[in-house]
């Protein structure tokens, strides 16, 4: 009679949560994760390098914005000098103006630019009343022509637009807007300058006027 008759069949334990815990990782998984690794180093490197690009996704930029990397800069003491101070507040120091005190509550015909270097962003074919309080626009002159990031101030998440080519802060970008874009660009009086459709030159710095300081 074999041993395993006499004894019965020898009884192999079932492999644990545990004892599988308790494996090395194979080679498969672990040359997965040096490339996984690799490959976001490489992914951040770009994005620091590059800035905020505007063919990048919002969530991969996060809220980086660096002066150094928009294609036109100019001194701060200048801009204190050019622009109002809310319009400085507005676009320099990322802030807000109040809600109905905006100068832009108006459809006349012609385009918005940015208050800062003059590049143009709206049309006034694309504004339309969100009843926000703020001048809203439901698609852009250019797709390149805003910059997008996230913004986690206020503790909450938001979009932040900005003017892709100085960096100014225009407002926010949100989903609740009419078709055929759905979208919504919340922006502040204070970082435009409305141009005429009948050819008048508006101007970088011929935007509404506002003395105060408000915060969401």
């Amino acid at each position: 009679m074999s041993c395993i008759a006499e004894h019965g069949a020898e009884k192999i334990p079932e492999n644990t949560d545990e004892d599988a815990c308790l494996k090395p990782p194979s080679v498969t998984v672990c040359l997965m994760a040096v490339l996984l690794r690799r490959g976001l180093a490489v992914a951040l490197h770009r994005v620091l390098e590059w800035g905020c690009h505007p063919a990048l996704p919002a969530s991969l930029l996060g809220a980086c914005r660096t002066k150094k990397t928009w294609p036109v800069s100019f001194p701060q003491e200048e801009l204190k000098k050019r622009l109002t101070p809310m319009q400085y507040h507005v676009t320099q120091e990322r802030g807000t103006e109040g809600a109905f005190t905006g100068g832009f509550t108006y459809k006349d015909e012609g385009t918005y630019a940015c208050v800062v270097c003059g590049a143009q962003l709206f049309s006034s074919n694309t504004k339309f009343d969100s009843g926000s309080g703020w001048p809203s626009f439901f698609d852009l002159v250019k797709e390149e022509s805003v910059t997008v990031s996230d913004d986690f101030s206020h503790g909450i998440h938001r979009v932040e637009t900005t003017c892709s080519q100085c960096g100014a802060h225009l407002g926010h970008l949100f989903d609740d807007g009419p078709r055929p874009t759905g979208r919504r660009y919340c922006i502040n009086s204070a970082s435009l300058a409305f141009q005429p459709k009948d050819g008048a030159e508006g101007g970088a710095a011929s935007g509404p006027a506002s003395d105060g300081k408000t915060e969401l």
